[in-house]
């Protein structure tokens, strides 16, 4: 993966241009949620409008005090469920099963799609893409003007969201191609995948320290999923038939490699840029890769697919859902971190069942409940022993996340929000 870096300004710097108590806001940033003029220092003074500055040095307020506190008191006394009372984690927790639903319908109206003679890999997220930047971009250049969108977005910036939107569109296109050969259970229980791809980029790019309780969980969660597997074969279940089992297992295997890349730097450029920034540079550049791919590689499917009204219904859904899951999957990195997005569509095997013993004619043995509960602990198991913020403090943000956008689920704004109400201004 390749990690986006931008100029810092240096907390000497910060220190020497603001008294240790001010806090200075533009007047350009009142009532902006997210805005460019909100990013932090860390993307650079001249980016996208003003920044905020905010003194360091000061109390980060009670979530970030009692985190702190818990830090020197030592790992194995800080206070264990702290995020787990909170109200954020069953926010993540319900936002994870609802990406794993809007997942599970995709995949099956992919599968519908195929049977219905119609494969067009890259077409199928075109349509996405498109509706991503027909709706994004026109605010980002509301919010930035045509000067600065073209000139510092698009000409400075753009090569950052090119290489996310590229290992995004390759992720989608290899996933939807793996259904032209494999079945929707085989080709959902190989996105487990991806989740040690996030995990092996989290640790070696961006630093990211995982716990024992959080290592347990992902293998909690992984336990569930291996459930799944041994009820499919003793059951014999395999979605349907296959008409290359390898070539679309190997298909599934690298799009989920994709999309670990894609995850992680998504995660990255979220935490940094604002929310509808990163979207709208999704949809952009996503929708011109996607079309010259669909253009060389779709052009053969064009001809030989089934353009009915069944075809238009599935395509319909599958672009709706797919749109769904992009506006929600970056909430979720602020929130909480590429692993527990991964590690929550596992559950998305399950859903699959669900919709399958309709539409596929599969049957329910006894482990498919019991591995969906194994994964719902394991989630569970993931925050025992995080802080109150949980996975929305970044590390690679600084102490105080001040190299971090100021924006909706960011840990940055809720510590400025704790210091506003417990006095520092």
């Amino acid at each position: 993966m390749a990690s986006a870096k931008y100029p810092q300004v240096q907390e000497s710097q910060l220190r020497e241009s603001y008294a240790p108590t001010a806090h200075h806001v533009p007047k350009d940033v009142e009532g902006g949620e997210d805005s460019p003029s909100r990013s932090s220092a860390g993307n650079g003074a001249q980016q996208h409008g003003t920044p905020e500055f905010t003194a360091i040095g000061l109390h980060p307020g009670a979530d970030a005090t009692v985190e702190m506190e818990g830090e020197r008191r030592g790992f194995w006394k800080r206070e264990w469920f702290g995020y787990v009372k909170t109200k954020e984690f069953w926010i993540v927790l319900v936002l994870g099963q609802i990406l794993s639903l809007a997942l599970t319908g995709e995949n099956t109206l992919s599968s519908l799609l195929a049977q219905n003679g119609t494969s067009l890999p890259a077409f199928q997220t075109l349509l996405n893409y498109a509706l991503m930047n027909l709706v994004f971009s026109p605010y980002t250049i509301y919010r930035y003007g045509w000067r600065k969108y073209v000139f510092e977005l698009l000409l400075r910036d753009g090569w950052r969201y090119f290489i996310l939107a590229f290992v995004d569109v390759e992720g989608n296109y290899f996933t939807v191609l793996a259904y032209r050969y494999t079945t929707i259970l085989s080709a959902e229980l190989i996105n487990f995948w991806a989740i040690v791809v996030v995990v092996l980029i989290s640790f070696t790019l961006m630093k990211v320290r995982y716990r024992p309780t959080q290592l347990l969980g992902i293998l909690v969660c992984v336990g569930g999923m291996g459930l799944l597997i041994a009820s499919d074969h003793i059951t014999g279940a395999n979605g349907g038939y296959a008409p290359d089992q390898l070539k679309g297992d190997l298909f599934a295997l690298l799009g989920a490699s994709f999309y670990g890349l894609s995850n992680v730097y998504d995660e990255y450029l979220v935490s940094k840029r604002p929310f509808y920034e990163v979207i709208g540079q999704m949809g952009f550049w996503g929708m011109l890769i996607n079309g010259v791919q669909s253009a060389i590689f779709d052009r053969p499917s064009y001809r030989t697919a089934v353009w009915d009204r069944t075809t238009g219904g599935y395509l319909a859904g599958f672009t709706i859902l797919l749109f769904l899951f992009y506006i929600l999957a970056p909430l979720t990195f602020r929130l909480s971190s590429a692993a527990f997005f991964n590690i929550s569509l596992l559950t998305a095997n399950f859903w699959g069942l669900i919709i399958g013993l309709k539409l596929f004619g599969l049957s329910v043995h006894w482990m498919y409940p019991l591995a969906f509960c194994l994964i719902i602990v394991g989630l569970v198991i993931y925050f025992v022993m995080e802080g109150t913020m949980g996975e929305a403090k970044k590390p690679w943000l600084g102490e105080d996340q001040e190299r971090g956008v100021d924006g909706f689920a960011t840990a940055r704004r809720k510590i400025e929000q704790a210091r506003g109400s417990n006095g520092h201004v």
